[in-house]
């Protein structure tokens, strides 16, 4: 049985962690993250990825969207 694993980078978890981000670009990534948990796929959140995002937050002062 394999499994699925997908690396995620800053620009897509910014995108999918954005409750304000309406384009059609954006809704489209959410719905392609969202059917892609459904379907199973594990994704892979590198640390690196995961500060830098947590530090645009802190610094853009936006970090509801980090909680």
């Amino acid at each position: 049985m394999s499994r699925t694993l997908l690396f995620l980078d800053t620009g897509i978890i910014g995108i999918i962690t954005n409750p304000k981000s309406s384009s059609a670009e954006a809704q489209n990534c959410k719905q392609w993250f969202k059917q892609s948990l459904d379907n199973g796929v594990t994704f892979i959140l590198p640390e690196i990825a995961d500060y830098e995002v947590r530090r645009e937050l802190l610094r853009a002062n936006k970090y509801a969207s980090g909680k």
